[in-house]
């Protein structure tokens, strides 16, 4: 095998399987800071309230980030938190300075691409999202 060609290696898609499940942990966390309170944000994080948008994000990357975990309707769930993080970066950070290490939105940005390509890749190894389609009789690697 050449360093050029792609890796047919099984561990392929279970790399991506962990990365999916240990970037959807920290991204997790996001949420339960905003709803749940754990860990404790910083001093300025207002209150929990659903029907503000700071709210409705959190609830997106609590439940996205427990759907991304398990790969769970991983492709839709994906781009929805892209988008997310995309309106986070320019609404919130990108105001402040274009230069992410300046605005403190790389984690946004890296959240964004990430997601955009779990949007295409799917989830790799270890998805509820393969469990269901062997269920359903789809062969392997089909969603």
């Amino acid at each position: 095998m050449s360093i050029f060609e792609p890796s047919r290696s099984p561990w392929t898609g279970r790399m991506l399987g962990i990365f999916r499940i240990v970037a959807g942990l920290m991204f997790l966390s996001f949420g339960t800071m905003k709803v749940l309170g754990y860990p404790p944000g910083p001093p300025e994080m207002p209150p929990f309230d659903p029907m503000t948008q700071v709210g409705f994000g959190g609830l997106l990357e609590l439940i996205g980030g427990i759907a991304i975990v398990l790969g769970l309707f991983t492709r839709p769930v994906s781009f929805v938190l892209a988008g997310e993080m995309a309106v986070a970066y320019w609404q919130f950070h990108a105001p402040l300075s274009i230069h992410p290490a300046v605005n403190n939105g790389t984690p946004a940005v890296l959240y964004c691409f990430f997601f955009l390509y779990l949007t295409f890749a799917g989830g790799g190894s270890w998805t509820l999202d393969a469990l269901l389609a062997r269920r359903r009789g789809a062969p392997a690697g089909t969603g």
